[in-house]
């Protein structure tokens, strides 16, 4: 069972992009003294759902922004589910292998529809200049930035769309992968 406090920490992490002030938690936890609050930050700082830096504030910890994950689900015929804590997954860690390296793209455009990438997706790339054959790369073609597969057979690259209304890109002066696909994110 999650933790509420934890909960509304989260929720206010999320919406601020920064951890709350003792005085926030104080409204955020409709509590009336800072010792309340005190103790709560005690209590998810020992269950490791949060920490302090060196001057005493307040900032995630590792586990922080972790989903439960609750086992599988059919996808063929119905069946019946035990819903049961199994783990609990982290999507940051999931999502970005290299956090340096990392950033995201909306999509526009529908050439890699058959690849399940659809207008309006968010997907998170790897900064990368070489990719594998199938990879699918962000890379600057002819002085153009597009997404699409990549293949390479010799001396030959050229870039495949995954929608059979589009051709392949062959480059006439230049093809360099800028970022490797590592993910899709679709909002419903």
């Amino acid at each position: 069972m999650r933790n509420p406090y934890q909960t509304k920490i989260e929720s206010f992490y999320s919406q601020n992009k920064r951890m709350p002030t003792y005085s926030e938690m104080l409204k955020l936890f409709c509590f009336k003294s800072k010792n309340a609050v005190f103790k709560v930050v005690e209590k998810l700082t020992e269950a490791g759902l949060v920490a302090k830096d060196h001057l005493g504030r307040l900032i995630p910890a590792d586990s922080f922004g972790e989903i439960p994950m609750l086992g599988l689900v059919t996808a063929g015929l119905p069946a019946t589910v035990d819903e049961e804590l199994t783990d609990t997954i982290n999507l940051d860690d999931m999502l970005v292998g290299k956090k340096e390296l990392t950033y995201m793209l909306e999509v526009d455009g529908d050439s890699m529809i058959d690849a399940h990438i659809e207008k309006g997706d968010m997907v998170i790339v790897e900064r990368a200049n070489q990719a594998k054959n199938g990879e699918i790369v962000i890379a600057e073609v002819d002085g153009e930035f597009t997404m699409k597969y990549f293949y390479k057979n010799g001396n030959k690259v050229w870039l495949e769309p995954a929608n059979k209304n589009y051709k392949p890109i062959h480059p006439e002066h230049s093809l360099n992968v800028i970022a490797v696909l590592k993910a899709v994110i679709r909002k419903y």
